[in-house]
């Protein structure tokens, strides 16, 4: 399944340069395409991105097919990512960038976003509407 505004690796960071994934439960039932970026719901639980103003838990690092007997999906906590900025949002150059409303994409993070958990990472780049940005997540 491919998906319009999907995370791009641009470079994984951490242990051995693997991104520092971790384990996350998910529904059986859930699809979720490669790069999703995923909101924690519950004790290492996850779904995908549903609102601006949840936690943050990492972005999908392999494809979740619905029924498939799956569980749990590892998920990307720390690396350089292509991002999309959302239609009503932007970003400045050394921003940190929270999960926007709009399915998969980001924005610049407003008051008490760091201390909620919303916080994705921090913009490499000034960027507008739709635009793509690196974004150095650290989740």
């Amino acid at each position: 399944m491919i998906m319009v505004a999907e995370a791009v690796i641009i470079e994984l960071l951490g242990k051995d340069k693997k991104g520092d994934v971790v384990n996350y439960t998910v529904d059986d039932a859930a699809v979720v395409p490669k790069g999703t970026i995923m909101e924690l719901t519950d004790e290492r639980t996850c779904v995908v991105n549903t609102a601006a103003a949840h936690p943050v838990a990492g972005i999908a690092a392999t494809e979740k097919v619905a029924n498939d007997g799956q569980t749990t999906i590892g998920l990307y906590t720390y690396g350089i990512f292509d991002l999309t900025i959302s239609a009503a949002g932007s970003t400045v150059l050394g921003a940190d960038v929270r999960m926007a409303a709009a399915g998969n994409t980001v924005t610049d993070m407003t008051s008490l976003d760091r201390e909620s958990g919303f916080v994705i990472g921090k913009s490499l780049a000034t960027g507008g509407v739709n635009e793509v940005v690196s974004v150095v997540v650290r989740v």
